[in-house]
């Protein structure tokens, strides 16, 4: 007697068909010519709701253990929050040295 769980096949249709939809939605960004920050937060927030549900349930990620889900989401979560706290101190020092040496 096997132990693996089998997921229905339906809960994989509706996450690619989300997934079709919001490459559609994508791809509507460009095709309305939206520009600046609205254009680049809507492909950002669609691409990580894509990398999301991919992880969750292609990779299975939804029905592991709470502690390697921790472990596979924390190291790259600790890294932008460091590549946020380098931009910002770079944005600080770009316009102190603009106050100052000028």
């Amino acid at each position: 007697m096997s132990t693996t769980k089998q997921h229905p096949i339906g809960l994989y249709l509706k996450i690619w068909l989300l997934l079709f939809v919001l490459s559609a939605m994508s791809y509507m960004v460009d095709y309305l010519h939206l520009q600046g920050l609205l254009r680049w937060s809507l492909i950002l927030i669609f691409m990580m709701l894509k990398a999301g549900l991919i992880v969750a349930v292609f990779m299975h990620m939804a029905w592991e253990r709470l502690a390697l889900i921790y472990a596979i989401l924390l190291p790259p979560l600790c890294l932008l929050v460091l590549v946020a706290m380098m931009a910002i101190e770079a944005n600080h020092t770009w316009f102190t040295r603009l106050l100052f040496f000028r």
